[in-house]
């Protein structure tokens, strides 16, 4: 009798301790989102261009399917954005591999190339044709087949410019300590992705954003 006694007290401790540990772990909910559980706020805020709007990064790569699932999905939610909110996008580079489609990026923007129809074209190029564009020279052939001619492409590809906005993209994914895409940043202040417990798909990520823009709206008065 004097075991069983000792047994039940056991399980209902360990009931209880198992309760308060799920609740320690578990945010409170004082809003939709939290941070650390929806998203991160970083240690040191970066500055944002342009300084007179909120701006909300993506951080992506070409070659991630995951960006590819994400893309139309963002691009619905930019034509939605209020006035004052913008979205620019920052190609990322994690290893050598990933630079020439950093310039990819940046070359068709000085071209005024880049737009969400050619965003949409080269994502469906690598992942639904399967169409390698991992070199300036495939970059440069395919581009020519839509309409852009293949010297003014790898001239832009090149440039200085294109050089200088390469290199800050790359400091960019170290300063917002980025270590997946894709990755959506609000204001210099915050990130968030689908690694997050609140943010664990697409939808639920630009939800997380769209709280965040009203959050910085917010601090803003």
């Amino acid at each position: 009798m004097f075991q069983r006694w000792l047994s039940v007290v056991f399980m209902v401790f360990s009931m209880g301790f198992l309760a308060a540990s799920a609740q320690a772990q578990t945010p409170a909910k004082s809003s939709p989102f939290n941070e650390g559980f929806a998203y991160n706020r970083l240690a040191v805020p970066q500055p944002v261009s342009p300084s007179d709007k909120i701006v909300v990064y993506e951080f992506f790569w070409y070659d991630c399917p995951h960006c590819a699932d994400f893309d139309p999905l963002l691009e619905a939610w930019q034509k939605k954005l209020p006035a004052g909110v913008v979205l620019e996008r920052v190609p990322v580079a994690f290893s050598p591999q990933f630079v020439p489609q950093q310039h990819l990026y940046y070359a068709l923007k000085a071209l005024g190339k880049l737009n969400d129809a050619m965003q949409a074209k080269i994502f469906n190029a690598i992942h639904k044709q399967h169409i390698p564009l991992g070199t300036a020279e495939q970059m440069a052939n395919w581009l020519a087949q839509q309409g852009i001619p293949k010297k003014a492409f790898l001239d832009a590809y090149n440039s200085f410019g294109v050089n200088a906005q390469v290199r800050q993209a790359t400091q960019m994914v170290t300063d917002y300590q980025i270590g997946g895409v894709p990755t959506m940043a609000v204001q210099g202040t915050y990130t968030t992705s689908a690694a997050l417990p609140e943010a664990n798909n697409n939808k639920k990520v630009l939800e997380v954003v769209d709280y965040l823009i009203k959050k910085v709206q917010a601090e803003k008065k």
